[in-house]
Parts: structure tokens; sequence; C-alpha cells
């Protein structure tokens, strides 16, 4: 008798409990929230546009982010690598790999190159990027999102070395190409049509490569990446007084211009919400002149032709300030 009494006791605790329980498994998992961060590699030109600086911030504060290393491309890629030394020990990732890619004969004006010389954190040696990347993904097979904010010229090396190993990216997210719209154009009008981007147009073979790779693209071109972080958004930033936003404030004085256009932001807001950059698939093609042409055939990349910028900001400073 007692047995029942003690049996009926558990069973009316387990019913009371039991609509908590439920609603703790219907609560879906906020982005925050997932139980394995995703790996990326950022292969990057920083240090002559701003807006590389700005999506390695955005990355930092993400913890559903693993950032397993970011590599430097194009130029002067010593320099480019001494900066990211220095942007990594400031803000107390100095954990964090820094790989060098070979320097390029051709590259763009470095603006932030008093940044990258300053500073007591520049690393002895730098591993080789084609070296490191291709290691990392032999480690971790289909887990690796690798970052394209840079003219893609790693990317052809990596290939070229070996392709087969490439193919074990999970995706390559690029910012780079043109569909639509041009430098300039905001789409606030009729599309202009397009233009030859920096990052396709300073390395033609290897975006070729990428786009002939099989590898998984999704690809942030000219009409959805120009994002522009005006006076009011600045303040904001840059007032927030953390190391983190203190050294995109140096950076962006350095860089020496007024509004800075965030191209290079929406791969990592993109990897963080999808919904900020709609992707639809396209076969692209890239033409002798850069040009990135929609073509007819079977789609290999997923191409986001407009974003919210609004939205987008609003993601982007409160997750950068930690406001």
């Amino acid at each position: 008798m007692h047995g029942i009494k003690a049996l009926h006791s558990v069973l009316i605790a387990s019913l009371l409990c039991l609509p908590h329980v439920l609603q703790a498994q219907s609560r879906p998992l906020q982005p925050t929230q997932r139980l394995i961060p995703e790996k990326i590699i950022i292969d990057t030109d920083i240090g002559d546009d701003v807006d590389d600086a700005f999506a390695a911030a955005l990355a930092l504060r993400s913890p559903e982010l693993e950032i397993v290393g970011i590599s430097t491309t194009f130029g002067d890629t010593e320099t480019r690598a001494k900066l990211l030394d220095r942007l990594l020990g400031e803000t107390g990732h100095e954990n964090i790999p820094v790989a060098m890619g070979n320097p390029t004969e051709i590259g763009g004006q470095f603006t932030q190159r008093r940044y990258a010389e300053g500073g007591h954190f520049a690393r002895v040696s730098h591993p080789k990027a084609v070296d490191f990347i291709l290691e990392q993904i032999r480690r971790y097979p289909g887990q690796i999102t690798l970052l394209a904010i840079g003219p893609l010229v790693n990317i052809g090396a990596l290939i070229d070395r070996d392709a087969e190993t490439f193919l074990k990216l999970r995706r390559v997210v690029l910012m780079g190409g043109s569909i639509e719209r041009r430098y300039g154009d905001l789409g606030y009008a009729k599309p202009r049509g397009p233009e030859a981007e920096w990052n396709i147009k300073n390395a033609i073979p290897s975006a070729r490569k990428l786009f002939a790779s099989g590898v998984s693209i999704f690809m942030m071109p000219l009409d959805s990446t120009q994002l522009k972080l005006d006076e009011v958004k600045r303040a904001i930033l840059f007032q927030a007084g953390t190391p983190l936003t203190d050294a995109l404030t140096l950076l962006y004085h350095e860089w020496g211009q007024e509004t800075p256009t965030l191209f290079d932001v929406m791969t990592i807001a993109y990897i963080l919400d999808p919904k900020l950059c709609p992707v639809k698939p396209m076969r692209i093609w890239v033409d002798d002149e850069g040009f990135t042409r929609v073509v007819t055939g079977a789609p290999n990349a997923q191409v986001c032709l407009d974003s919210a910028s609004e939205a987008f900001f609003r993601f982007y400073i409160p997750r950068v300030t930690g406001h």
C-alpha cells in the first residue's frame, strides 16, 4: 500500500513538471546557443580598404564562430600579417593563428601601415597560407567555411596545389563580383549595370578556378554589400570604448576617408544570420575583364542580390560594441 502511494506521488510530481519540460524542449535555440561553433578561416587583404578590419571585428565578437585562422593575400602580405598580429593581440585573441600568403607585385594602397608597424605583438614568423589552410581542411574535413574577402590569389593557389583537399571545405563565402549593380549604385534606382569588382579582377584565373571547382560557393557581390557606415553609426560604434572598437577607430582614421563601405562584413553577417542576405542559385562565369556573368547551366553559386542595410547595422553595431 505504501509502495502504491509512493508511486502515485511520483506520477503526480512528474505530470506537474511536464509542461515546463515541454516548454524548454520546444523553445528554439538562439544563434548564440549553437552547441558547436562553425569553424572559419578568413582570407583577407586587410590594410588597404578598412572594411576587412570591420569584418574581422564581427567574427571576433561572435561565439557562433571558431576562427581557426586568418590568412593574408595580395600585395604586401607580410605587413598585412603584422596588422593582424597587433589587432588580435590588442583585443586578447593572440591565440588565433595568422598565415601569410605569397606577396604579389601588384597590390592596393596600404593605408593602415603605421598601425601594422606599431605595437608590440608582431610574431616571429607566420606559416605559409596555402600550407596552413590545406592542413586545417585535412584536420577538419567538411567542417571549415573559408571566407574569401580579398583578391582570390590564395584560393587559386590552394586549388592548384590540392584540388581534392580544397573540395573538402564545407563552403566558400565570397565577397566579390557584380551582377546588376556597380560601385556607387546603392539600390535606390534602376540598376546601372555590373562592373568588374576588385577581388575578382585582380585574380581572374583564380576566380575561374573557384567557380569551376565544384565547392559550395555563397557569393556576396556589389549588389548586396554596399553598406555605408555613416557618421551617426560611426559615433555609436567608436564611443563604445572597448579595445576592439578603439582599434577600429584608429584604423578608420589611418584609412583617411570619410564614410566606409562595409563590403566584406556581409560575408560574416550572412553566416551568422542568412536572412540578412537571401541567396538564389545562379551559374557564374568570369570573363576576360573580370566581370561575373550569369549564364545558363547548372548553378555553381548561391548569390545574394539584395540586402537590408538597416537590418544589417542593427545586427552589427550591438554585436561589435557589446551593448
